[in-house]
């Protein structure tokens, strides 16, 4: 398992031979619902699981809370923990399980505490300068380190 700072002291982690990786994302992500900007950070981690698509998680002060509103639905990752889901309501649009976040995630999973991520059928992803995000960064270039 490899080990990289964030800017922030934390790290994130690369697992070989696990069922996720978590890597940071170089530049930054927003989301837009409808047009309209939702989340933007330059401090994106991704997530990906053995067999599924990297999936996105920001920082939860990166993220227009205020359009989004916890609904009730929990699901259960055996890898990562609890996970409750958002609606978001804006300009008179409701979408249900929007968004989920990991309150509490369990072992490795921790670095994505306080982070939330969108389902990428209802919202656009932008990134800053690439076309195609980076998702793995090489363990001695870490794009948060001072």
């Amino acid at each position: 398992m490899g080990r990289r700072a964030l800017r922030d002291g934390r790290f994130a982690m690369s697992q070989v031979g696990s069922r996720f990786s978590l890597s940071a994302v170089p530049g930054r992500v927003r989301v837009l619902f409808e047009g309209h900007e939702v989340a933007d950070s330059a401090r994106t981690l991704a997530l990906t699981e053995t067999g599924r698509k990297p999936v996105f998680y920001f920082p939860r002060e990166d993220v227009q809370m205020s359009v989004l509103k916890a609904n009730g639905h929990v699901t259960i990752n055996a890898d990562l923990g609890r996970a409750a889901w958002f609606t978001i309501m804006r300009d008179a649009k409701i979408v249900e399980d929007v968004a989920w976040a990991y309150d509490q995630p369990i072992g490795e999973a921790e670095l994505i505490a306080g982070y939330v991520s969108f389902r990428p059928e209802h919202v656009e992803f932008e990134t800053e300068g690439l076309v195609n995000p980076v998702l793995h960064v090489p363990p001695m270039d870490p794009p948060y380190a001072d």
